[in-house]
């Protein structure tokens, strides 16, 4: 998809939760590759400042302002206010897609955006201890 005419009702409204963009290896190329073909592009979860915290981290464009109001609240106020043809909310939960799905929005697993997308996933935080280490060779074998 394009934004191809810099109307409101070009390109798409994409979300992602917080979950969705701590399993994304780089969430900085994530937004560069989406910005192309989103008109609005941010991260939608009830945390406001670890919201902040990591579109600092990461330098990411923030178009949505989350300061105030929940999730619920939010994503319903931006069907409404963002006329774009399509709403993506992109998780990693089961209550992600409960929320996104109760109002306009599509609900798309990270796992399943990176792989339609060419976007690199990390190793669940789970995998990143001390266990996670001493079986990472096993897995390379077995995978």
């Amino acid at each position: 998809m394009s934004d191809d005419g810099g109307t409101e009702t070009s390109g798409i409204t994409l979300a992602f939760s917080l979950a969705a963009i701590e399993r994304l290896d780089d969430p900085a190329a994530v937004f560069e590759d989406a910005q192309d073909w989103s008109r609005w592009l941010g991260i939608i979860d009830d945390d406001t400042d670890r919201i902040a915290q990591i579109v600092t981290e990461h330098d990411l464009r923030q178009d949505f302002e989350p300061e105030g109001r929940d999730k619920w609240f939010l994503l319903e106020e931006l069907c409404e206010t963002k006329q774009t043809p399509r709403h993506v909310y992109v998780g990693a939960s089961d209550a992600d897609m409960r929320v996104s799905t109760l109002f306009c929005w599509e609900y798309v697993r990270v796992a399943e955006a990176a792989e339609q997308s060419g976007w690199t996933l990390s190793e669940p935080e789970s995998n990143r201890g001390i266990v996670g280490r001493l079986l990472a060779p096993v897995r390379t074998l077995l995978g």
